[in-house]
């Protein structure tokens, strides 16, 4: 642990030194910011001017601390751990950037304090190309106009909604404090080439479709696919239309982590969880897993619509598939929807509300359904400062009288501060 965070500051202190001029201009092409100004930036922004002179190293950090109140209760089958009014573990994200050639940047994001690691260790990253210049300059032109190229162990770009949840202490892009109950998000090593034009977009990419990586039980390894089709656009000076379909689809792979990959854990602490449970090991509270390990195919639409201060998001989401031993398929299916209203100077206020709810049928307790409403105030502070408050309630139905879901349900507040740069 000490010698984790002895190399950790090391390496903080070694690009403090290299990027100290650099860090004047904090901007980088063709980069979404991780303040207030990233705020409905979905993919990076696609600019082909450019700014670059020489390599440069941009550091980033997030930070977020939770307050939490929240009561849970079951049917009283299974006891529930106890749990009271406090602050939640203090998180925090060390981001490095990097502009490594015109047209070429490198992201790394790593966790320096999770819910489910309070040891640093690294998220993902990726090399993001958006010119070919490297090669010739000039080199297809064209098409590198309209193109960008990702290559990593990285986020995959399956949806939009996973462009709006916190990830980890990256909290300024979420007016919600929890994330979606089905929260889709994966990081696998692949590809991904997006082509955006006149506000239309389209993406393909492939990925091993395993979240740990190693060379054993080569028979269990396989491609996941994913695309995506849009239209993004300023309909006029006060009016933006979104509207995007999504697929991932995986072939033989030994487990597809879509719904279960988010290792930093829900904002949720410890609810409907039993007496033994721990933050770090039971760090999905709240949240809904189908388990559909194999041959798992998901299908998100997203409309996004702001008019002035007024935005509304929102998530279909089809999935289906099955465990190892199924022979038969299941399907989850997800719906949210949320308002949000911005005002103030430079719609430094918000309020919102957001209805979630998951149909699925659960390899274990049949058909379930599981609904949760959000409401919640938010106030940046600075472009760097966020502060918001969040009213929440969920309600499981469906379990038996075994389960620990039976009659399930919690209900509360929290508070959370957060700074991201």
């Amino acid at each position: 642990m000490k010698t984790i965070l002895k190399s950790t500051v090391a390496t903080v202190i070694l690009f403090s030194g290299m990027s100290m001029l650099a860090q004047n201009n904090r901007d980088l092409d063709n980069f979404r910011q991780p303040d207030q100004r990233g705020v409905n930036v979905f993919e990076a922004p696609k600019d082909t001017l450019t700014t670059f002179e020489n390599l440069k190293v941009r550091i980033g950090g997030s930070f977020a601390l939770q307050f939490q109140g929240v009561d849970h209760e079951n049917s009283g089958a299974v006891p529930l751990i106890d749990i009271g009014d406090n602050f939640n573990l203090a998180t925090a994200n060390l981001d490095l950037d990097v502009a490594l050639y015109d047209g070429v940047n490198m992201h790394l994001r790593t966790y320096l304090s999770s819910r489910h690691h309070p040891e640093p260790y690294v998220k993902g990253g990726y090399i993001q190309i958006d010119k070919l210049d490297f090669v010739e300059e000039g080199f297809l032109k064209n098409i590198m106009d309209l193109t960008t190229i990702k290559i990593g162990h990285m986020e995959n770009n399956y949806g939009d909604a996973h462009f709006r949840r916190s990830d980890n202490a990256q909290t300024l892009y979420n007016p919600f404090v929890g994330n979606l109950i089905m929260d889709a998000f994966t990081t696998e090593v692949g590809a991904e080439v997006l082509v955006r034009k006149n506000g239309f977009l389209g993406m393909v990419g492939l990925t091993n479709g395993k979240l740990n990586q190693a060379v054993d039980n080569p028979d269990a390894s396989g491609v996941s696919f994913i695309g995506k089709l849009g239209y993004d656009s300023n309909i006029s000076d006060d009016l933006r239309v979104r509207l995007t379909g999504s697929i991932y689809t995986t072939g033989k792979v030994a487990n597809s982590y879509l719904y279960s990959a988010d290792r930093a854990g829900s904002r949720y602490y410890l609810v409907l969880e039993p007496e033994d449970a721990t933050a770090k090991n039971n760090f999905r509270s709240g949240r809904y897993d189908p388990q559909l390990r194999n041959e798992i195919t998901a299908l998100m639409f997203n409309p996004f619509v702001k008019y002035k201060g007024l935005e509304f998001f929102g998530t279909l989401e089809f999935a289906n598939g099955k465990a190892d031993a199924e022979l038969d398929t299941r399907s989850a299916n997800q719906y949210a929807g949320e308002l949000i209203y911005r005002f103030g100077n430079n719609e430094k206020f918000y309020v919102g509300g957001r209805y979630n709810l998951v149909d699925a049928e659960d390899a274990t307790n049949g058909d379930v359904e599981i609904t949760r409403f959000q409401a919640s105030a938010g106030w940046f502070m600075t472009k760097n400062i966020l502060m918001k408050m969040e009213y929440v309630t969920q309600q499981h139905d469906g379990y038996p009288t075994s389960s620990i879901f039976n009659e399930g349900q919690f209900d509360g507040f929290l508070l959370e501060a957060a700074i991201s740069f």
